[in-house]
C-alpha cells in the first residue's frame, strides 16, 4: 500500500492523483506559454479554448477541484491578455467573458459529472445489496454479463463461473428451458414465472423470475428463492393421505375446509359435534356456530378463501345436534389440499375450561359479597374507637390522661385511621370490579380542581408543588371520581419523594388532539421498568416488602386510579427512572363516552 503512496511537504497522496495533478499542471503552464506568445506574436490561429484541455480533464476526475484549475486557468488568461491588450478595452472585455467561459463550462462538466457518479453509485448500491437475486444478460443469447452476490448464493456459484454462461443453460431440464425461452420469446416483461434453475452441484432449486428490457441489448432480471415453499407444499400434497391417517386418533378436532365446505373431518370433531363425517361433508363450518357468534366466526374466516397468512386463535361456541352447547378454540393454516389452497382447522374441545371459568366468575362475584360485608362489619366497630380516641386526646387533662400515655393514644389513633383507610380502599375496589359503579358527567375547569385537591389534602405543606395547567382547560368527566384519581397520585407523588420534596402537575395535549394528558412529576425513588404494568395492580408495589414499611402502603389506590380512568375510557401510564423520579399521567378522552 505505502509504494502507491508519494509524501509531498509532509503531506501523502496517492501516486495516480500525483501524476493526474503534474498532467494538470503541465497542460495549464504550457497553456498559459502558449497564449502569451500568440498575444505577443499576435498569432490568432491560436486560441483560448487551448486551456480547456487542463481544465476539462481536472472537471472530469474532480469535479470540486476542477472549479479550482478552472479559476486559476481563467486568471492565467486574464493576466497575460490584460498584459498584451492594454489598452483596448474590447479586447480587455473579450478577455474577460473567455475567463469566465472557463468557469461555466467547468461548473456545468462537474455537474453533470456529480450527476453520473451518484446515479452510478445508487445504483451499484441497490444492486449489490438488493435482497432478490438479481441477473443482467443478453436480449440477443441470453450470455450472462452480471449479477449481484445474492443470485450467486441462490445457485452457489462464483462471479466468474456464472459470467458468460446463457441464463437459459441454468435451467434444471430441458422441459423448463423450453418453458423459459418460449416464455421470453412471446414478451420482454415478465412478473412471477416459476421455474427449477439449477445450483452448482446439479440440484433443483424454484424461483419466481421478473424480468423487463433496460435498453436495446440487456435485460434485466430478479429472481426470488422459493425452493421452501415449493418443498413444503409438494410436502403437504404427497403427505395429505398420510396426514389423515394420523389425524384419526388426534384428541383435537380437524378439519379440512376448501372453497368455504368442509372436506374432511376427524373423528374428533365429529363426536366434538355429534354430526358423523357424511353429514359434515359439504357443509360450511358457521352452520355449526351458534348464532350469538356467528359474525365473530365469518370475520376470523374471511381470509381463508384469500389464502392469506392466518394468525391467533378465537372461542367460538358451536351447536351440537342434540342441540347441546359446545366451546371450542379454533386455530387455522394455509395448506394446499389435492393440489388446491384450502385450510387446516383445529378444533380444541374447552367447554369444560369455559364451565370452570364461569364458576371463578361466581366466585370472584361471591368474594366481592363477602369482601364487602366483612368490610362494613369491621368498619362499624372503628367508628366509636376513633371517636373515644379523639375524645381522650382532645381533652387529656380532664380524663387524667399523662403526657405519655397521649402519645400512646395517638400512634393508636393513627393506626385505627389507617385501617380505616384500607377498608374503605377495599370497599371502593369491590365496587369497581362489580361494575355497579355509575360515572355522573359534567364539565369543569381542571386547575381550580387540582388546587382544591392541594388545598383539602394539605400537600402544599409537605411538597413545593408546581402547576402548569392554562385556565381555559376543562375536563368532561365525573367530578368527583376525578378528584380521587389526582389525590391518589399527588399522594403516591409526595409519598415517593425525596427531599426537597419537588412535585409538578401539568396539562399536555396539543390543540387537535382527542385525549386530554394530566401528568403527576415526582423526584421520587422511581421505578423499576419491569414492574411499570404490576403496580396498578391490587396490593401490589413496587417493592412490596421495603415499601409498604417505610411508606405505609397496601398497594390499592394506583389500582382504584386506573379503574375509574378506565371506566371513563382513558387509561394511567408511567414512566420512571430509577432515583430520578416518575411521571404519572392520565389519559382522558375529550368526548363523553358511555360508562361501561
Amino acid at each position: 500500500m505505502a509504494d502507491n503512496v508519494i509524501r509531498v511537504l509532509q503531506h501523502t497522496m496517492p501516486k495516480t492523483d500525483f501524476v493526474r495533478l503534474c498532467v494538470i499542471t503541465s497542460l495549464a503552464v504550457c497553456c498559459t506559454l502558449i497564449t502569451a506568445l500568440s498575444f505577443s506574436r499576435s498569432i490568432d490561429f491560436i486560441s483560448y479554448q487551448l486551456f480547456f484541455i487542463p481544465i476539462i480533464y481536472a472537471a472530469y476526475f474532480y469535479p470540486k477541484r476542477g472549479l479550482l484549475v478552472a479559476f486559476i486557468c481563467g486568471v492565467a488568461y486574464q493576466a497575460v491578455g490584460y498584459y498584451y491588450r492594454y489598452p483596448d478595452y474590447g479586447a480587455l472585455i473579450a478577455v474577460t467573458s473567455e475567463a469566465i467561459l472557463f468557469i461555466v463550462i467547468a461548473s456545468l462538466i462537474a455537474y453533470f459529472i456529480e450527476k453520473i457518479r451518484f446515479g452510478e453509485t445508487r445504483y451499484r448500491s441497490v444492486f449489490e445489496h438488493s435482497q432478490l437475486g438479481i441477473a443482467l444478460f443478453s436480449s440477443a443469447d441470453f450470455t450472462i454479463r452480471q449479477t449481484n452476490s445474492r443470485f450467486l448464493a441462490m445457485l452457489d456459484y462464483t462471479t466468474e463461473e456464472i459470467i458468460g454462461m446463457t441464463f437459459s443453460s441454468l435451467c434444471l431440464t430441458p422441459m423448463e428451458k423450453e418453458r423459459f425461452l418460449e416464455k421470453i420469446s412471446k414478451t420482454k416483461a415478465t412478473e412471477n414465472f416459476e421455474i427449477r434453475l439449477g445450483t452448482k452441484s446439479g440440484a433443483g432449486c424454484w424461483v419466481n423470475l421478473s424480468w423487463n428490457t433496460i435498453d436495446e441489448t440487456t435485460i434485466s432480471c430478479t429472481a426470488v428463492n422459493i425452493n421452501d415453499r415449493k418443498i413444503a407444499e409438494k410436502l403437504n400434497n404427497d403427505n395429505m393421505m398420510k396426514y389423515s391417517q394420523l389425524t384419526e386418533n388426534s384428541p383435537t378436532g380437524i378439519l379440512i375446509i376448501q372453497d368455504g365446505a368442509i372436506q374432511f373431518s376427524n373423528p374428533s370433531f365429529s363426536v366434538f359435534s355429534g354430526y358423523s363425517n357424511n353429514e359434515l361433508a359439504g357443509k360450511t363450518l358457521d352452520e355449526f356456530v351458534d348464532s350469538c357468534d356467528r359474525n365473530e366466526f365469518i370475520e376470523f374466516a374471511k381470509h381463508w378463501s384469500e389464502n392469506k397468512h392466518i394468525h391467533g386463535d378465537i372461542e367460538i361456541r358451536f351447536v351440537t345436534k342434540t342441540g347441546r352447547m359446545r366451546f371450542g378454540a379454533l386455530t387455522a393454516n394455509s395448506i394446499f389440499h389435492l393440489e388446491k389452497p384450502a385450510t387446516l382447522v383445529n378444533i380444541v374441545d374447552i367447554s369444560e375450561k369455559q364451565r370452570l371459568s364461569d364458576k371463578i366468575r361466581e366466585d370472584n362475584v361471591r368474594r366481592r359479597g363477602i369482601i364487602i360485608t366483612v368490610a362494613h362489619e369491621l368498619r362499624t366497630p372503628l367508628q366509636p374507637i376513633l371517636g373515644y380516641l379523639n375524645l381522650l386526646i382532645s381533652d387529656p387533662q380532664g380524663f387524667g390522661i399523662v403526657e405519655e400515655t397521649k402519645k400512646i393514644l395517638e400512634r393508636c389513633l393513627t393506626s385505627v385511621d389507617r385501617e380505616r383507610q384500607i377498608i374503605n380502599q377495599m370497599l371502593d375496589l369491590s365496587v369497581l370490579e362489580s361494575g355497579k359503579l355509575q360515572l355522573s358527567y359534567s364539565t369543569f375547569p381542571l386547575e381550580s380542581l387540582v388546587k382544591s385537591v392541594l388545598d383539602t389534602s394539605g400537600y402544599l405543606s409537605k411538597a413545593e408543588v408546581t402547576i402548569d395547567i392554562p385556565e381555559s382547560v376543562t375536563l368532561t368527566a365525573d367530578k368527583d371520581r376525578i378528584y380521587s384519581v389526582i389525590d391518589s397520585l399527588l399522594l403516591n407523588a409526595v409519598n415517593y419523594s425525596k427531599p426537597p420534596r419537588k412535585i409538578k402537575i401539568f396539562y399536555c395535549s396539543e390543540t387537535d388532539d382527542t385525549q386530554d394528558h394530566i401528568s403527576v412529576q415526582d423526584n421520587g425513588i422511581g421505578i423499576e421498568k419491569s414492574v411499570f404494568l404490576s403496580i396498578f395492580e391490587p396490593f401490589q408495589l413496587a417493592d412490596a416488602a421495603k415499601l409498604s414499611r417505610r411508606y405505609d402502603r397496601i398497594g390499592l389506590s394506583l389500582s382504584i386510579a386506573k379503574k375509574v380512568v378506565q371506566m371513563h375510557s382513558g387509561d394511567i401510564t408511567v414512566t420512571s427512572t430509577v432515583n430520578i423520579g416518575s411521571t404519572f399521567t392520565i389519559h382522558l378522552p375529550r368526548e363523553m363516552q358511555n360508562a361501561s
